[in-house]
């Protein structure tokens, strides 16, 4: 069998990272810059550590900060507008998956506008041009948007999450700045931290797996672990922050290229319907989803526990898989995830569009069982 892994042209990590960007702009020969962003990060000042750098550099741009935490269509196309009016020639993309994500779209359109409609580029796209040269700073701990080949899209008429996977959408560089992240409030590290958990665990045991993306999955579980309490507790720990923004990208190194499984399947759809937050969702799934996936995870389960620091020495095969379940559970509950959808606002008459949407969305054949509609209706009633 072959495998293919796709990594960005450059990346740049460590507290500061962001200063490197006028050598980073020298060296892609471009000239003005499209910041893609969101108003919070403009409002809280964290945009302005990246503009800063910039000014002082005199590398001109425009802010497009036009960006809904879960991004839609017509946030894409607004961002395409603002492409074309600014004379820009590179995308700098600051903040989470959204801003990220919102950049890939663009940044495809801008070089492939046959797919100027933006719903044709949902699944594998066909497209034939590299994306404009993006430039992606993440500001969260979490998504790994700016080290892969995934970006995903709300289609406001059909009220679905478009999961678009295309190795032309990649950022050319990923400028890794733990600075960046240290104003996230303690919620939003945890519910973040969590989603970088689930890529790695589902990453790591995704049909697709195998042993170049195993090792990166494991070390992105260790660090996690590790890490993520201490993020959440002490926002201003450097050496948390900076791990924690490592071990993301490590995480998304890999799934990347290898894919995910049914809790992104099961999540996407109540981002699109409900606009729940994609971490949120996520942790609450990855506990009952790995306890459902047990059966096809057994060899697999016993490192996930011994990577999060549990002594399996003297479990079985069997109890070893349960501990890491029980592991990632309790990780999720310390850091102040919630446990039940109901606390969410999600109700059991919303369960049968929930299920239809996450069967056939792009992430669940990956997974390691195979499910039917029935499973997931089952399991989003026992996580309600």
């Amino acid at each position: 069998m072959v495998h293919r892994f796709i990594l960005n042209e450059v990346s740049y990590f460590g507290p500061g990272a962001r200063k490197e960007l006028p050598e980073v702009v020298k060296r892609l020969g471009k000239s003005k810059a499209l910041i893609v962003t969101d108003a919070g990060l403009v409002k809280f000042g964290v945009a302005k550590m990246v503009t800063d750098v910039l000014d002082k550099a005199a590398i001109p741009y425009e802010i497009f900060s036009d960006v809904k935490p879960n991004p839609t269509v017509t946030n894409v196309k607004n961002g395409i507008e603002a492409y074309k009016k600014s004379g820009a020639d590179f995308i700098i993309a600051i903040g989470g998956g959204s801003s990220i994500d919102t950049a890939k779209a663009v940044g495809i359109v801008i070089n492939n506008p046959e797919f100027s409609d933006i719903v044709s580029l949902e699944g594998c796209a066909p497209t034939k041009n590299k994306s404009v040269p993006i430039v992606a700073l993440p500001t969260t701990a979490g998504t790994a948007a700016e080290t892969t080949i995934n970006y995903v899209i709300i289609d406001e008429v059909n009220q679905k999450k478009m999961v678009c996977v295309d190795p032309n959408d990649i950022p050319a560089v990923a400028i890794v700045d733990a600075e960046l992240m240290y104003s996230l409030p303690a919620s939003l590290t945890a519910a973040t931290g969590m989603d970088a958990l689930t890529h790695a665990i589902e990453g790591y045991i995704t049909k697709g797996a195998w042993a170049l993306s195993d090792m990166f999955e494991i070390e992105a579980i260790r660090m996690i672990s590790r890490n993520l309490p201490t993020a959440v507790a002490e926002p201003s720990n450097a050496v948390a922050r900076d791990a924690m923004a490592v071990a993301q990208y490590v995480a998304g190194m890999a799934f990347s290229n290898v894919g995910l499984g049914l809790v992104h399947g099961m999540a996407h759809p109540l981002g699109s319907l409900f606009d729940i937050p994609h971490g949120v969702a996520n942790a609450l799934l990855l506990p009952t989803i790995m306890e459902w996936n047990m059966p096809a995870c057994l060899d697999k389960y016993p490192a996930i526990a011994e990577a999060m620091g549990v002594d399996i020495s003297d479990m079985t095969r069997e109890e070893a898989a349960q501990a890491a379940c029980d592991a990632v559970k309790a990780l999720s509950i310390k850091v102040g995830i919630p446990q039940h959808l109901s606390e969410i606002g999600i109700k059991e008459s919303d369960i049968d569009t929930l299920s239809e949407q996450a069967i056939a969305d792009v992430c669940t054949p990956g997974n390691p069982r195979d499910v039917a509609i029935e499973d997931i209706k089952a399991l989003y009633a026992k996580v309600l």
